[in-house]
Formats: C-alpha cells, sequence, structure tokens
C-alpha cells in the first residue's frame, strides 16, 4: 500500500491541517501517516488558541513514522515556529523523505497568523530547497516573495523568486484572485503552465489549500507527475466543496469523502 505524510498542525474541527490531510490521503487509497506540530483550537469562524510543539517532538514523530512505515510522498502545512520549520528541514534531510510538498501555511482561513516572523525566515533558508514542489496561494506567495501580485506577470515574479530558494517547482494557487475560473500556476525553472479550473461559489471552502496540497502529495504518492496530479487535485477539492456537508457558522468544512 502506498504511503503518504503529513507534518503539520491539528485542527480541532476537523476542516483543515492534519484532519484534512489524513481524509485527503485515505480518500485517494493510501495510508496516511502525520507528525503534529502544533494544537489549535479552532471551528469555522477562526482559531482560539494555538499551542506548538517542541521542535524535539517534532523530530521525534518523524523518526518514529520514517523508521517503521516509511513515506512515499510527504507535505508541510502549519509549522508555526522558527525551530519546528528548522527540526522539520533537518529531517526531512536526514531521514530522505521524498517528494515533500511545502504548504507554506502564514494565515488560517480566517486570517489568523499561524507562522510567525522567525518562522518565515526559516522557511525560506533551511526548508524550501528541501521542497520538491512548494505551493502558496497568492497572499502567501506575497509574502514569500515580498512583492504585491496584481496582475499574471507580477504572479510569474513572485515565482522565479520563490524558486530562487532552491525548490524544484513552484505552483502559486489562484483562488484568491476574483475570477470566474481559478488558475494554478506551475514554473518548474524552466516554462510556466496554467491549469484552470471552474470555481466553485460556496462559504464551505474552510481547508481549501490543505486539501488541495494534500491531493497533490497523494498523487506525487501514486507515481503521478505535478502535470498530471494538478487537475486531479483541482477535480477533487470541486467535488469536496460542492458536496460540502454544510456545517458550521462560518466557512465550513468540505466533505473530503465524496468521491466514496
Amino acid at each position: 500500500m502506498r504511503t503518504a505524510l503529513t507534518i503539520a498542525g491539528s485542527d480541532s474541527g476537523g476542516g483543515a491541517g492534519i484532519q484534512a490531510d489524513l481524509k485527503t490521503f485515505a480518500a485517494h487509497g493510501l495510508y496516511g501517516t502525520s507528525v503534529v506540530t502544533a494544537v489549535t483550537a479552532q471551528h469555522t469562524s477562526g482559531v482560539t488558541a494555538v499551542m506548538p510543539m517542541s521542535a524535539d517532538l517534532v523530530t521525534a514523530q518523524m523518526e518514529a513514522v520514517m523508521s517503521d512505515i516509511g513515506a512515499h510522498a510527504a507535505k508541510t502545512g502549519m509549522l508555526a515556529t522558527a525551530a519546528v520549520v528548522e527540526a522539520v528541514a533537518a529531517a526531512v534531510g536526514d531521514l530522505e523523505i521524498p517528494w515533500l510538498v511545502v504548504d507554506p501555511v502564514v494565515r488560517a482561513t480566517g486570517g489568523d497568523r499561524l507562522l510567525d516572523e522567525d518562522a518565515l525566515g526559516a522557511m525560506k533558508s533551511e526548508l524550501l530547497r528541501r521542497a520538491f514542489l512548494v505551493a502558496p496561494n497568492v497572499p502567501e506567495a506575497e509574502i514569500l516573495s515580498g512583492i504585491a501580485i496584481r496582475t499574471q506577470e507580477d504572479r510569474r515574479k513572485a515565482a522565479r523568486l520563490i524558486l530562487a530558494f532552491g525548490p524544484s517547482a513552484v505552483i502559486i494557487t489562484g483562488g484568491h484572485v476574483p475570477s470566474p475560473d481559478i488558475v494554478d500556476l506551475l514554473y518548474d525553472g524552466h516554462r510556466f503552465e496554467e491549469f484552470r479550473t471552474e470555481r466553485v461559489e460556496s462559504r464551505h471552502t474552510h481547508g481549501t489549500g490543505c486539501t488541495f496540497t494534500a491531493a497533490l502529495t497523494a498523487h506525487l504518492a501514486l507515481g503521478r507527475t505535478p502535470n498530471e496530479a494538478i487537475p486531479l487535485a483541482q477535480q477533487y477539492v470541486a467535488g469536496a466543496i460542492r458536496h460540502a456537508p454544510r456545517l458550521g457558522r462560518g466557512q465550513g468544512p468540505m466533505n473530503h469523502f465524496w468521491t466514496r
């Protein structure tokens, strides 16, 4: 059985973070394992508390999983502190974790800050060079690149700047750009490619970034290329939004098992 590892924070509401990643892996027929980097108290209206794990405990979790079960691909989500980012980056190298997808979670869907400035610096200097694919949304791409993104050319410039941190490829997702369609932009250092999908209008979009990158990770673990994985991940997220269980008073969760 193919396996995938998520290294991220716990979402008590179950719509994002570790919980969304594990649901997504399971929906794709993978055995999912997890490394918890932080525990959050949150629901569909926001985050009310955050408690990061110690760097040593994060490293111990990664070593435990990789020494026994292993992973055909992995992803990161919320990492919270510089010490955790540095520990994850070191363990990814030491444990030779393959096909790492970095979801550079800076803020929750509701706007709550989930990554401090020191951690952002560590991500740029230590983690991104370990990544196969980095998948920021537009606000995250602005923070990583240091430029405002207003046009398609801005997005291409940001992708070039982010690639300079060392990943093999960058995909800047287009969900935050107001338009009838969502256009995700992939850059591998040689060429740009756009992946277009119809936007699904809904308030039930909590955890879309986590779910999209988890789906990408799942397809990489299954042996697909990024060009094959991206449209499949887009379709999966769109379906999960369309079939949302309509829970919560805020930005509700999706249905990760809509294909089952």
